[in-house]
């Protein structure tokens, strides 16, 4: 028998009527979300939770209504990132509403669940799938034109549960220049085409450090593969950013909405045209 990709669209095998039926879950009846987008990346530490953050924050200054799904269950760092504190999720018969950043993006979190935010989670991986179905089902997402995912590294059970459960317009993988990591990143890739979700584009962080002197750019991870990454799965090479520090004091104070770069302006124009909103 043939592997399962899990995209029943595709498939010619004879399953039973059951293993047809569609495998995303309900969407809230009070929500409206129109276009999700997941963030991905084939191995940690890479600036997942930095990329999904300034992207929603760039599509919120263009005057969009955006949301952030935090699906790093057991490594969530977005509420961080905004300055939003735990325990302040609220609720009706209609679900939980997602708290707002100062710019009015909508987030949840399971660090916004807890009442420490340092306390672990110790779940394993259905309960850990579970909650991130919750989070699109019991949420209440008010009138949101781009849903960012930002999903843990690899393609292991909570990858899997948002590309079969969510909706995904498309997928950004992010990535850092050392070949090792482009190795990883490939599995992402790969099961991306597996599951016939698009990839809206390759986000390289920590691509060089500018020398403070000279503006000379340095390679202090080595140089980079990740145009030959890019150019080898057809995908396109959205961005390359720097290895900033200033960035990373911004998420430590919680006001990472008030990064001014400019690292993600041209993918984020890209976004805005491939998954238009039409009103």
């Amino acid at each position: 028998m043939a592997e399962c990709t899990h995209n029943c669209s595709t498939c010619s095998s004879k399953c039973d009527s059951k293993a047809k039926e569609s495998l995303l879950a309900p969407e809230n009846a009070s929500s409206s979300i129109r276009h999700v987008i997941g963030v991905v990346s084939g191995k940690g530490g890479v600036g997942k939770s930095l990329v999904t953050s300034l992207l929603a924050t760039l599509m919120q200054r263009k005057g969009y209504r955006t949301a952030i799904l935090d699906a790093d269950i057991t490594g969530p760092s977005i509420p961080r990132s905004f300055g939003i504190p735990t325990g302040c999720v609220e609720g009706s018969e209609n679900g939980m509403y997602p708290p707002k950043s100062k710019t009015g993006i909508e987030i949840m979190s399971l660090n916004l669940l807890v009442d420490e935010e340092t306390k672990p989670v110790v779940w394993r991986g259905p309960v850990i799938a579970g909650a991130v179905k919750q989070f699109w089902s019991d949420v209440v997402w008010d009138e949101v034109d781009y849903m960012f995912v930002d999903m843990p590294p690899g393609t292991g059970d909570v990858p899997l549960t948002v590309f079969q459960s969510l909706p995904l317009a498309g997928i950004v993988i992010v990535t850092s220049p050392q070949e090792l990591v482009s190795m990883i990143v490939e599995k992402a890739v790969r099961m991306a085409k597996m599951m016939n979700i698009p990839v809206l584009g390759l986000v390289e962080n920590y691509s060089f450090v500018k020398c403070p002197d000279c503006g000379k750019e340095l390679h202090v991870f080595g140089e980079s593969k990740v145009k030959e990454l890019a150019e080898r799965n057809e995908i396109p090479l959205s961005a390359r950013m720097p290895l900033d520090p200033a960035l990373a004091a911004l998420c430590d104070k919680g006001v990472i909405e008030l990064a001014e770069v400019d690292y993600l302006d041209a993918f984020a124009d890209e976004i805005e045209r491939s998954l238009p909103i039409s009103e």
